[in-house]
């Protein structure tokens, strides 16, 4: 019987297990999101390698410590292995007042926007980025400066639902939003020829994040509604570490399947430390058109319940409604073709709740 064949231990093979190795609460590896500083080899094998994370969570740089520790001690061959380990904070940014408002909790590494809202969830198939944009919509009908970014790279959606697909033109090397309805909006989808399909890598990603950020001409914005992809992957970690978010808004529908999915969502956000501005409710109830009859299709009241057990606000319920999905289709969202409609109306009160909870100190 042939013996077994060793392998040489090599800096290469141990950056190879380094990417076994993710970013807490991401799908993120650490190798491709540069908190490998450096691998080096001594004598006997042993492993010394340098580490270096931006966080405001004292317990990430423990866990990746711990992990990688873990996971190159059972390489093949490798002798004592030593982790150096540095963290450091983001920078505090800036306090700004919010136009008509107290205090904001920080100022967004954007120039000109003083509140950013991520808007996440879970899983696909609750309606996030139908929430997303007329969320944006309410808030502008409020009387707020609104600005959209469709961080979904893979499936950008926004452009459609706002019937806005005219290409971004330049000024100054940077991109100008396209605007409709009196919002503004940047999106993968104006930029892809058709229906080409985006196949990019986890720092791609991240470059294209950093783009639609920091080399767009958002002007003057009293909120950028971030309409981010569903999970826990690479955009949402680009995100949080390109700009300070002032918090995250989660939509789950009410059965308790998706309501399982949210929590991840909002333990995402809690471990980039990104306030949790509430729960949005969305296919809440349906009311039959023809009859008035209140069926709960998919159950009810599970958002609000969930809200209240991880103690965050619940910002409000969507009814369940076929119009949403005609007016979005249409490319008019529901709360700019029927404003007075109750579906609008729901948008509306969780935008003012959303502005509430941005005004808290």
């Amino acid at each position: 019987m042939a013996g077994r064949v060793e392998h040489p231990l090599t800096e290469e093979r141990v950056r190879e297990v380094l990417k076994t190795v993710k970013f807490p609460g991401f799908s993120r590896d650490i190798l491709s999101f540069g908190i490998v500083k450096s691998v080096a080899l001594g004598n006997h094998n042993d492993v010394h390698i340098e580490l270096h994370v931006m966080t405001r969570d004292p317990a990430v740089p423990t866990q990746i410590q711990r992990d990688v520790e873990t996971a190159v001690k059972h390489c093949e061959g490798v002798g004592r292995v030593t982790v150096e380990m540095t963290a450091q904070q983001p920078p505090q940014q800036d306090q700004v007042p919010m136009a008509g408002a107290g205090a904001a909790p920080s100022r967004p590494q954007i120039a000109g926007v003083k509140h950013v809202v991520a808007v996440g969830s879970g899983k696909g198939g609750v309606g996030k980025s139908t929430v997303a944009v007329n969320l944006a919509c309410a808030l502008q009908t409020l009387g707020r400066k609104i600005g959209v970014m469709d961080a979904d790279v893979y499936g950008p959606s926004v452009p459609k639902m706002m019937g806005a697909l005219r290409r971004p033109t330049i000024t100054d090397e940077k991109l100008d939003p396209v605007e409709n309805f009196g919002l503004k909006m940047m999106s993968m989808g104006l930029l892809l020829e058709g229906n080409s399909p985006v196949i990019w890598r986890g720092p791609m990603i991240m470059k294209a994040i950093q783009q639609f950020s920091l080399a767009v001409n958002w002007g003057e914005l009293d909120v950028l509604v971030v309409d981010l992809p569903p999970g826990t992957g690479d955009a949402q970690l680009s995100l949080v570490q390109t700009i300070a978010l002032d918090g995250g808004v989660i939509v789950t529908t009410p059965q308790d399947v998706a309501l399982e999915v949210a929590r991840r969502g909002i333990a995402m956000f809690e471990k980039v430390n990104v306030r949790i501005l509430g729960i949005i409710e969305n296919m809440s109830y349906y009311v039959c058109p023809h009859c008035g009859e209140h069926d709960d299709v998919f159950g009810h009241g599970g958002g609000k319940q969930e809200a209240e057990r991880l103690e965050v606000p619940f910002l409000g319920e969507i009814p369940l409604f076929a119009k949403i999905r005609i007016c979005g289709d249409k490319g008019l969202p529901i709360v700019v073709a029927e404003p007075t409609s109750e579906p609008a109306k729901a948008f509306l009160r969780c935008g003012e709740t959303v502005l509430r909870q941005l005004e808290k100190p």
